[in-house]
């Protein structure tokens, strides 16, 4: 069957979607499971680049919210149903972004899960919101992505984002068979929401990734941090993750999976995820007593 044979529906049931508008920023949409009892800190899930919310995290969402926490994670700006501003994409804004959703919905304080370029987002959370965050959980992300092998890739946003937004779907499709991924249900899901996307906002922060490098301020946290490290990851090599993990002198917990299997293998990614959030509510109990 081709790719269009298939209705675009989720994989899994998500989260209820509400938009929150933030005066002087705009409207935001994100997935909210709503107000919990008990006494476990939010969790506020920040995905990566070319991703949205769902597409990042749909396997991860019951899961944590089966464990007793209540689960934020909103589209950052340009991707998926994220804003579409006026003004070039900065990783700084989502940050912002991310703190102003969290306040109005008098979340405060969450522990922040990043993955990838959310790892980044997470980090200048961490660095510009310390007020709003009881944690943080990076996953498959790094310091910097400055090496001179990638400086051209980084470059070539602007043709990428031309491209995609004169054949948007011709380019995922490609996307798609590099990566080998075959037609299906979940493909023509993925396909749908990658179409979504900004094509000059996701290629702007294709663009800030390049120039994203925390090494000098990133330091050990006032809150408890874990590091999810993604060891057969061939986007984000595992020598970077580690390097992250010592720069916040943060425990790590292996999840044996490539960047992209964190939507198609949560089997392998969650119990990573859970030890780390388990590591990082201990120790905010520890603190606390």
């Amino acid at each position: 069957m081709a790719l269009a044979d298939h209705a675009p529906e989720p994989p899994v049931p998500l989260p209820p979607a509400r938009t929150v508008q933030i005066p002087g920023r705009g409207e935001f949409f994100l997935r909210d499971s709503g107000e919990l009892g008990g006494e476990r800190p939010a969790l506020l899930l920040l995905h990566g680049w070319l991703a949205t919310a769902d597409l990042n995290f749909a396997g991860v969402y019951d899961e944590l919210i089966a464990a007793g926490h209540r689960v934020i994670a909103l589209d950052h700006r340009g991707h998926g149903r994220g804003l579409r501003p006026l003004v070039q994409f900065r990783l700084s804004d989502c940050a912002a972004d991310a703190a102003a959703v969290v306040r109005a919905l008098g979340a405060v304080p969450v522990i922040a899960i990043g993955y990838s370029m959310g790892g980044a987002i997470a980090q200048l959370l961490a660095r510009d919101h310390p007020d709003v965050l009881a944690g943080l959980i990076l996953g498959g992300t790094a310091q910097h992505w400055r090496e001179p092998a990638l400086k051209g890739y980084w470059w070539s946003m602007g043709a990428f984002g031309f491209g995609l937004a004169l054949f948007p779907s011709p380019v995922w499709s490609w996307g798609f068979r590099r990566v080998g991924f075959e037609d299906g249900p979940m493909a023509a899901w993925l396909h749908s929401e990658l179409l979504r996307h900004d094509p000059r906002g996701v290629a702007e922060a294709g663009r800030e990734l390049g120039r994203f490098d925390s090494r000098s301020w990133l330091r050990p946290l006032d809150v408890p941090a874990a590091v999810v490290l993604t060891s057969r990851d061939s986007a984000v090599p595992p020598r970077k993750q580690r390097e992250l993990a010592r720069a916040l002198a943060a425990p790590v917990f292996e999840a044996p999976i490539d960047h992209l299997e964190v939507t198609t293998a949560p089997d392998r990614f969650n119990p990573a995820l859970m030890a780390a959030l388990a590591s990082v509510i201990d120790e905010r109990r520890a603190v606390a007593a």
